[in-house]
């Protein structure tokens, strides 16, 4: 056993350094072997030893199960309570489960043995800003470990944490210590307006706002504290050009959309932050942010964890959060966090929303359809909802239903703007799926009207849909290719576009290019069951019977759709004697 105590944790690294080291890549099945195991008492069932917890946390934590990490990291805890590195490791995952009281103990065990450990210090630190004791608070934060994050971390909660003690001078001057990159410099201005503002000096906040807001008009929090300042000043025009310029960008964002109509009704807006305790948990919200942008998923969940013990109820903090738990693929976990998103906030429907969304890609599509109608009977104005739930018939395949919901929408909308262009290229493919192509070719036609060119990935799949529909029914040729090639020079990397360029070639008798299209296109998504078919009917019509055969056994391979199997498996037997039939509209992106 001192052996394999040894090679196990002989290591000791940094906290940051543990959280990168549980991510090393572990056999994603045996995480999966793991909830498989799970009983009606727990749903992660110790093992029988050390060695066998230790390595069943190791595997959870590099596959980011924060909950099986954290439970079996536990267990190993009670074989092994006084080894070190096991002691830290176990201290990052509580952090990450957000087991909280369990996690500060055991940062004043890893800060006794490591009085350097970042992680632990700003651990404590949070700590005892929740508790108003921001002295002590301080103390932590200025022992922490050095490098861009933490001194940005440590510096700017410490800054709140003077703002607690009553010294808004000092906290002030604390913030003015960020200097150098241009992040750094706009996160400063930003905390420094905030804590200004909570001090009661509103000349500063507004000034140090404003700094902020010029240079990054583009970030809603920025833009939202710095519009509610106007309005709580008096400056209700101003506060509602701050908020349009940013709907210019990304329209009917809840929050904003719930902005214009308090001042439109003159209701009051609050401060953003409305406590020592807000303006931390605020700092740490944005690094978890920043974190998640990045794919930093380990490291953005432990802050955000520590927002939300400042400040539980934070909304972007939990929609981010459970966004992260979408990108893991831990859709239950994801579920548990949106419905903790209180009632009163703007993006609690927006929050439903995506747990019916989740519920259909966990395989509960019933669950899901019965979630969105409820939510929809409890907001039948609601537009966001009515898309969901169309979204959700058409990924359930029920075309017509599909386009019945996104009309509802569209009726409520009255007349659509640019905005709307993807209700109306949803409906346009849920009737082009269900046979109604005079429908369809409307809806198309209206959203590539609509669909910015701002947005040129999206301008790509709506040419790309209609072309290739006009292909599919030998019409309107000359159009169709011109809108293919366009589709194709917006999204060069895309398979699917450049599947749909290959394949018109092919129906027109261009075999030659058609390969060569194709090629491209099985080389940018090789495991697509419809591209590798074309390319094999291609390959047949130059003559290359052998590779064709290649093509088509991969794309039996592949998964493809239950009507498309037979044709390729003829296809298999007794090659191309006649034109293929109409083929799946897979291809199209958003079918």
């Amino acid at each position: 056993m001192p052996f394999l105590k040894k090679s196990l944790f002989a290591r000791g690294v940094p906290a940051l350094l543990v959280m990168a080291a549980c991510a090393v890549a572990s056999p994603a099945d045996a995480a999966r072997n793991l909830a498989q195991r799970a009983s009606a008492v727990s749903p992660f069932p110790p093992a029988d030893s050390l060695e066998g917890n230790f390595l069943a946390a190791y595997i959870a934590g590099a596959s980011r199960d924060t909950a099986a990490a954290a439970s079996y990291y536990r267990e190993t805890l009670k074989a092994d309570p006084r080894n070190p590195e096991l002691v830290e490791r176990a201290f990052v995952s509580f952090l990450a489960d957000g087991s909280m009281q369990e996690a500060f103990r055991l940062a004043e065990r890893v800060v006794a043995r490591d009085g350097a450990n970042g992680l632990a210090h700003l651990a404590l630190g949070v700590k005892f800003v929740k508790a108003k004791q921001y002295a002590t608070a301080r103390t932590h934060l200025a022992k922490g470990g050095r490098g861009r994050a933490a001194d940005l971390t440590a510096t700017l909660i410490a800054a709140w944490a003077w703002a607690g003690s009553g010294d808004g001078k000092k906290a002030l001057e604390t913030v003015d210590k960020l200097k150098g990159e241009r992040a750094y410099t706009v996160f400063r201005d930003y905390h420094a307006g905030l804590i200004a503002e909570t001090v009661g000096n509103i000349p500063e906040a507004e000034k140090r706002l404003k700094t902020a807001y010029e240079a990054e008009r583009n970030t809603l929090r920025i833009v939202d504290a710095y519009a509610r300042l106007q309005a709580r000043r008096g400056q209700k025009e101003a506060a509602l050009a701050t908020y349009t310029g940013f709907e210019n960008i990304l329209p009917r964002h809840p929050i904003v959309r719930e902005a214009f109509e308090a001042l439109r009704s003159n209701r009051p807006l609050n401060a953003m932050v409305g406590s020592p305790q807000e303006g931390a948990a605020e700092v740490l919200y944005g690094l978890g942010a920043a974190g998640n942008s990045q794919g930093d998923e380990l490291p953005a969940i432990v802050y955000l964890r520590l927002a939300l013990y400042l400040n539980p109820d934070h909304p972007l903090a939990l929609i981010t959060l459970a966004d992260i738990f979408e990108r893991l693929k831990q859709l239950d976990r994801a579920n548990e966090v949106f419905s903790r998103i209180p009632e009163t906030s703007p993006i609690r429907a927006t929050a439903e929303i995506q747990i019916g969304l989740n519920l259909e890609q966990m395989g509960k599509g019933e669950e899901a359809v019965k979630h969105l109608e409820a939510l929809l009977q409890k907001r039948p104005d609601d537009i966001e909802v009515m898309m969901a739930l169309g979204n959700v018939y058409r990924s359930r395949k029920k075309w017509l239903e599909a386009a019945e919901t996104y009309s509802r929408a569209i009726d409520r909308i009255g007349t659509p703007d640019r905005s709307h262009w993807n209700i109306l290229y949803y409906r346009g493919s849920a009737y082009e799926r269900g046979k109604q192509w005079g429908k369809a070719e409307a809806d198309l036609k209206k959203a590539l009207e609509l669909v910015p060119d701002a947005l040129p990935s999206a301008k790509a799949q709506v040419l790309n849909y209609l072309a290739y529909s006009w292909v599919d029914q030998a019409i309107n040729i000359d159009d169709a290719f011109k809108m293919l090639k366009r589709a194709v020079e917006l999204s060069p990397r895309d398979g699917m576009i450049i599947d749909s360029l290959g394949w018109a070639y092919y129906r027109l008798g261009q075999y030659d290019e058609a390969v060569r299209e194709l090629e491209k296109a099985v080389e940018l998504k090789p495991g697509d069951p419809v591209i590798n078919d074309h390319l094999g009917d291609a390959y047949w019509k130059v003559g290359r019977h052998l590779e064709a055969r290649f093509q088509w056994q991969h794309a039996k391979d592949s998964n493809p759709e239950p009507d498309d199997l037979p044709v390729i498996v003829k296809k298999l037997e007794k090659g191309l004697d006649e034109p293929p039939k109409a083929e799946s509209a897979l291809h199209k992106n958003g079918g």
